[in-house]
């Protein structure tokens, strides 16, 4: 085995790859060990040692001194020992040393190749862990290196990080070569794959980014109290002051709203909405929604629900393109906001209306075609021509008819649970108190 270079390329690993230069003795002797054992037998008792002076590894071999040598790989006879030890003596163990270990093999060499490899990523391992566990949950920079099936490699420096495709803002594409900031979401220490994973497209991307421009959240008096994000096209990010003198908006959105641009320029394009944060749900939601005007707002405590009606031009605005706006205020609030129109919450307030939306196949938006149509309850739907419903609700006949057959239904439900009702309240026994006299008290008489 050539080992005149060994020395030299030990430390020029230890250095690049800032492994432990005895890790690295280490699992080079154990290596020659595995291969050395694969060539002389596994039950030999051999011992591997690196020789720091000469830069080679010295193979020893050891095995008791007997006088009849009954097993040649753990026994040596005297006379052969005193040959290489003159003053060994009977049931000493001799060590051996093995001068030529160039024919150790192709397969033991390519195993103790497997070894060595194996070991240094282990190591390697380590190092990256320990380099890299106490910058998880910060923004880190680096350069695009590949990508693989979708997943953009970057090199952070000493190692490579893993951008996943769901990490990737989906508008903009980087090449290689391209400088790259991502939020460092995961330090695995134990992975055969990349052991850290980025993103560019989680919630704390973007609070980094804000904490990164305004000071006044790196020093508390600004705090971040939730954050919710569509990658790419929208977001919103709740903020309150711990001082009254501070606005929490206007510190995010900076002297003409450099501070907001600069997150944006970043999240190439990505809208956001600063919004005041607020402990009432009801002024929360109104905030949260905004540009679009909240004219009231129902809070259900219990299950984390919100009513809001709005003017009905703003309805859209509120709800936002295929539901954008209201979709981020409620992931911001982690509460279910379902918003109404002024004209349908009137609507709903309507004991006809309400009969309507319970005929199966009626939907809020067909009950508001039908109730304008002046077909105001599901009886009247129940008895209203098929042509009639088919001009009102923009629907074919066979759609009407069966609308209106389940109306027919309800109607006819509604009616039997009515007649059961007064049934029963017609057969309720009559008062015992009824004709009985009460004692006058003779004092009052």
């Amino acid at each position: 085995m050539n080992t005149e270079n060994l020395k030299r390329i030990i430390d020029q690993i230890s250095r690049d790859k800032g492994i432990d230069r005895a890790l690295l003795v280490e699992a080079i002797e154990e290596a020659v060990r595995s291969a050395a054992r694969k060539k002389y037998g596994s039950r030999r008792d051999i011992e591997v040692q690196f020789n720091e002076e000469t830069g080679e590894i010295e193979v020893f071999q050891y095995r008791t001194v007997v006088d009849k040598v009954e097993d040649e790989e753990t026994e040596i006879s005297l006379e052969e020992a005193r040959r290489l030890d003159p003053e060994v003596e009977l049931e000493d163990d001799l060590g051996e040393k093995i001068l030529d270990i160039s024919g150790l093999g192709r397969i033991a060499a390519q195993s103790a190749k497997q070894v060595i490899i194996h070991r240094m990523r282990d190591a390697e391992r380590d190092v990256i862990y320990e380099m890299f566990r106490d910058r998880q949950g910060s923004i880190v920079n680096g350069i695009v290196q590949r990508f693989e099936r979708g997943n953009m490699i970057v090199n952070l420096g000493r190692t490579d990080a893993v951008l996943p495709r769901d990490g990737q803002i989906p508008k903009r594409s980087f090449k290689q070569g391209d400088r790259i900031r991502a939020y460092l979401l995961e330090v695995r220490q134990d992975s055969r794959d990349s052991q850290l994973i980025l993103s560019r497209t989680c919630n704390e991307f973007l609070i980094k980014l804000f904490e990164m421009e305004v000071p006044e959240i790196a020093e508390g008096i600004v705090k971040i109290m939730g954050a919710a994000r569509e990658p790419g096209f929208r977001a919103k990010i709740a903020v309150s002051s711990t001082e009254s003198d501070v606005d929490p908006v206007g510190a995010c959105v900076g002297l003409k709203g450099s501070r907001v641009q600069n997150v944006v320029q970043e999240l190439q394009g990505e809208r956001i909405d600063i919004v005041p944060w607020s402990p009432d749900p009801a002024k929360y939601v109104y905030n949260a929604l905004a540009p679009a005007e909240v004219s009231m707002v129902i809070v259900d405590e219990e299950n984390h629900q919100l009513l809001v009606v709005v003017p009905d031009d703003q309805l859209s605005l509120a709800i936002g393109r295929q539901g954008q706006n209201v979709r981020l205020a409620s992931r911001l609030m982690n509460w279910r906001i379902d918003v109404k129109s002024e004209s349908r919450y009137a609507n709903l307030e309507d004991p006809g209306y309400r009969s309507l939306i319970t005929v199966e196949g009626v939907d809020e938006n067909l009950a508001d075609k039908l109730f304008a149509a002046q077909i105001t309850s599901a009886a009247k739907l129940a008895a209203a021509d098929i042509d009639q419903i088919c001009e009102a609700a923009k629907v074919d006949e066979d759609r009407a008819e069966k609308i209106r057959d389940a109306a027919a239904i309800e109607v006819a439900n509604a009616a039997a649970v009515e007649e059961e009702s007064q049934s029963i309240e017609e057969q309720a026994p009559e008062d015992p108190s009824a004709g009985i006299v009460e004692p006058i008290d003779n004092e009052e008489e």
